[in-house]
């Protein structure tokens, strides 16, 4: 009885309870911008840059050599803003402007938690590679899986069978994107947790802009717990419409 009640929940309620989702992740993006702006104006007292910053803790965990010769990880530019990556298979570290070149504490968090990638990657960490196998169904999944899943309710009294079939084949692909969003929060999580362990350790900040870098990749995690739940609710919603139909 109370599995039932719940599904008649999200199918009455789900649509409110998406748009709450996203106005979340509105709320989180526009967190992460404001933090990422306060901090920016905040120098550190070394006046190391981000890329300073990112070599440095790449040699530290014996991840780069810095001789630009056979360098486990390279630290490169990428235009844009916040557009900070690790990439495992090219085994590049890419800042953004604003991160590259600025000695801001928020620079050097961002820089510091791209490494912890770095660094799960080295050390094979599970999740991380959970996620990277899943990529290629979760971004199938996020983009068709839930039209595929709509145009198979819709269609259903016009094509039968097939249409259900269709929007059985849209749930399970966006199930993959759901499972990869929830694979990511750890993953985003351990990165930043390693970032603040190093950067104290190091004393690449003072354990006042310390506080200063915590900040901004909470405010940043956000962001993935957000989309997260947008996306639990949207599978939920979608899966309490085919036990309707």
């Amino acid at each position: 009885m109370l599995t039932e009640r719940l599904w008649d929940f999200f199918y009455d309620y789900g649509l409110f309870l998406m748009i709450g989702t996203v106005l979340l992740s509105l709320f989180a993006s526009i967190w992460t911008k404001v933090s990422f702006s306060k901090y920016s104006k905040v120098m550190s007292a070394r006046g190391i840059t981000g890329k300073d910053a990112a070599e440095y803790i790449l040699r530290s965990a014996r991840l780069s050599d810095n001789s630009g010769v056979g360098s486990d990880v390279v630290v490169e530019p990428i235009a844009g803003n916040l557009t900070d990556h690790y990439s495992p298979k090219e085994k590049v570290l890419r800042l953004s402007e604003s991160v590259y070149g600025s000695s801001s504490v928020a620079a050097i968090g961002v820089a510091a938690h791209e490494c912890g990638h770095a660094i799960q990657d080295s050390k094979s960490f599970l999740p991380n590679k959970i996620r990277a196998f899943l990529v290629p169904l979760a971004n199938i999944g996020s983009r068709f899986g839930p039209y595929m899943a709509i145009f198979g309710f819709l269609f259903t009294a016009y094509i039968g069978q097939a249409g259900i079939i269709m929007a059985n084949i849209g749930i399970l692909l966006f199930a993959f994107a759901v499972l990869f969003y929830l694979v990511t929060l750890p993953v985003e999580f351990d990165a930043s947790k390693r970032a603040l362990r190093i950067l104290a350790d190091t004393n690449i900040l003072t354990d006042e802009e310390l506080v200063g870098a915590k900040r901004v990749l909470r405010a940043a995690a956000m962001t993935y717990v957000a989309a997260a739940a947008s996306a639990i609710i949207t599978l939920l919603r979608l899966l309490a419409i085919r036990r309707r139909r």
